[in-house]
């Protein structure tokens, strides 16, 4: 199984996750011809794509998904608020109500050999969800744009082999930063981002042995770093209540604006 982060960030996420036979896509916030470029870098075509997950309506996550829908008739996976609200979103253009397929959290759906397990997230959303999708014994997380995490996240996640989890601000950054109040408030809140400190916080209660790859997700592009991003969740996971140490873990960050070299799960 691959797991490709084609662009991430509050500007646009599009994630690929595959095996040999079928080739999915998280969310499709780039135009269509990003995201086309992308898959191509991975030997892929948008007539390979055999569906989207949807994780929520924001447009930094639906703003391609008109385009690839109608052009290559994919399937669209979201749930029922999620599907609503893409129905009512001008931005993305008509889509043909045939495409779509609703899904509902912890109850799993099969797309060829790829198992997915949705999953509840907070997030200011219709309704929100982060995915898991197994091929076999391979288990990779996607879960961003969640304002906390709880006793139920921490579970869904326990297992993976690979991770792309949210990193999305520096919480100083965000406070003396140029968003107005009501904003900084929103990213801060239970149904905003989680910060550098959190993701890691997070991490440190899921890592486990097998755990391969550790990718830092959306953040955001005012109000955090890469390095920031990188160090903050390294130091946690290093002072952590766990025996881990950061070097124990592969850990990058995922690029913006272009697509972040390739998962192999082993």
């Amino acid at each position: 199984m691959r797991l490709c982060s084609i662009a991430s960030g509050s500007s646009g996420n599009c994630i690929y996750v595959g095996s040999q036979a079928t080739h999915l896509l998280v969310d499709v916030g780039i135009s269509g011809k990003r995201t086309e470029q992308g898959l191509n870098s991975l030997g892929v075509t948008g007539r390979d794509l055999d569906g989207i997950l949807i994780t929520h309506e924001h447009a930094d996550h639906i703003s391609g998904l008109g385009v690839m829908a109608r052009k290559y008739e994919i399937p669209i996976y979201a749930t029922r608020g999620t599907i609503a609200a893409i129905q009512k979103s001008s931005s993305v253009g008509k889509i043909e109500d045939s495409l779509f397929h609703e899904i509902h959290e912890d109850e799993k759906l099969v797309i060829k050999d790829l198992t997915v397990n949705p999953m509840k997230i907070s997030h200011d959303a219709a309704q929100p969800v982060a995915y898991r999708i197994g091929y076999g014994n391979q288990r990779i997380g996607i879960c961003t744009d969640l304002g906390v995490y709880n006793d139920y996240t921490v579970e869904c996640l326990k297992g993976m082999d690979a991770l792309l989890i949210e990193a999305n601000h520096d919480v100083n950054m965000l406070q003396v930063g140029p968003y107005p109040y009501p904003l900084k408030q929103r990213i801060l809140g239970e149904k905003g981002h989680l910060s550098n400190e959190n993701s890691g916080k997070l991490l440190s209660r899921i890592l486990h042995d097998k755990l391969q790859t550790i990718i830092l997700g959306h953040l955001s592009k005012d109000n955090n770093l890469p390095e920031l991003a990188y160090e903050a969740v390294r130091m946690e996971i290093t002072m952590g209540d766990n025996p881990y140490n950061a070097n124990d873990f592969e850990l990058m960050v995922a690029k913006r604006s272009e697509v972040s070299p390739v998962v192999h799960i082993a």
